[in-house]
């Protein structure tokens, strides 16, 4: 089984578009959406969810009405302004704790404890091209990438418990905690730019994140010929880094046709960049016979 993350650095280069179009030419293939802060593989391929499991994560505080005296002393010290009173009783901000446990450790009557926090769902779910698994956070939780790696560990599970040939991931942008455990364990990374200075910029520093860990990585320049300059850029950056670029995507407007209509591009449409795609994912299974076997 090989596993391949898509990655962007940053949003909007249709990281998701690509993923879900790749999702039609893999074969044996399953799916992971890591970008859980704003998961939204699952709306060109219309999963349907066979199991909904609960994720815990951190701590949130609580405050026992009966036992607070309404002294204020957690109002003075919390630094995230989470608690307010009210009728002179504190009561906590909704959203607004961090849980960092000052208050509870200040609180003079102990009014205040620690509850263990559910922030977010992770689904097992069944698409028309294979397994997926994904998941929600729920709102204002912060993801810390303790989802992201239980999202790549049940994937990587299932792969590997029903024999598939693919692992197929969809990273979250940006470098931080979540892309850095989205590549935990992976084969090859592909990098996803557009041809403009911040996705040339962004591009720089994802590729960063898999030079530091020695990751193989290709990249895909989507909407290249909306910037033949910046395209040109961005070909001699990767020429410079000996960054191979295996697609170029042109800009089509049957993209957003299928993006509209809930559906895979693919399945949609075989016009330019239909084509681009299915060429780009042969040049990738050349890359990766060549370089990976």
């Amino acid at each position: 089984m090989k596993e391949i993350v898509v990655l962007s650095g940053k949003g909007g280069t249709g990281k998701t578009t690509i993923v879900g179009s790749l999702a039609m030419l893999m074969p044996e293939v399953v799916l992971a959406d890591c970008d859980v802060d704003a998961a939204d593989l699952h709306l060109i391929l219309a999963p349907e969810i066979k199991k909904e499991n609960e994720f815990w994560s951190g701590v949130k505080a609580k405050i026992d009405p009966s036992s607070c005296t309404g002294c204020g002393t957690c109002v003075e010290i919390c630094h995230f302004e989470a608690i307010k009173m009210a009728d002179e009783t504190a009561a906590m901000v909704p959203f607004a704790c961090e849980g960092c446990g000052v208050c509870a450790s200040f609180c003079p009557e102990e009014a205040i404890t620690l509850e263990d926090n559910m922030c977010g769902l992770w689904m097992e779910s069944e698409t028309d091209y294979g397994p997926m698994i994904h998941a929600r956070l729920g709102i204002a939780e912060e993801n810390s990438g303790k989802l992201v790696s239980l999202v790549k560990q049940e994937a990587r599970s299932l792969a590997e418990g029903s024999s598939k040939q693919w692992l197929l991931v969809d990273g979250p942008p940006g470098i931080g905690c979540p892309v850095i455990a989205s590549l935990s364990g992976t084969d090859f990374v592909l990098l996803v730019t557009e041809p403009t200075s911040s996705g040339l910029h962004d591009l720089e520093r994802v590729h960063a994140l898999t030079e530091h860990f020695k990751i193989p990585a290709g990249v895909w320049i989507n909407k290249f010929d909306l910037n033949m300059e910046m395209s040109d850029r961005i070909n001699n950056f990767c020429s410079g880094r000996n960054l191979p670029v295996l697609g170029q995507i042109p800009f089509d407007q049957e993209v957003v046709t299928s993006l509209i209509a809930g559906e895979p591009l693919l399945k949609k449409s075989s016009g330019i960049a239909a084509q681009a795609i299915r060429k780009g994912w042969q040049e990738v299974e050349k890359y990766l016979q060549k370089n990976l076997t």
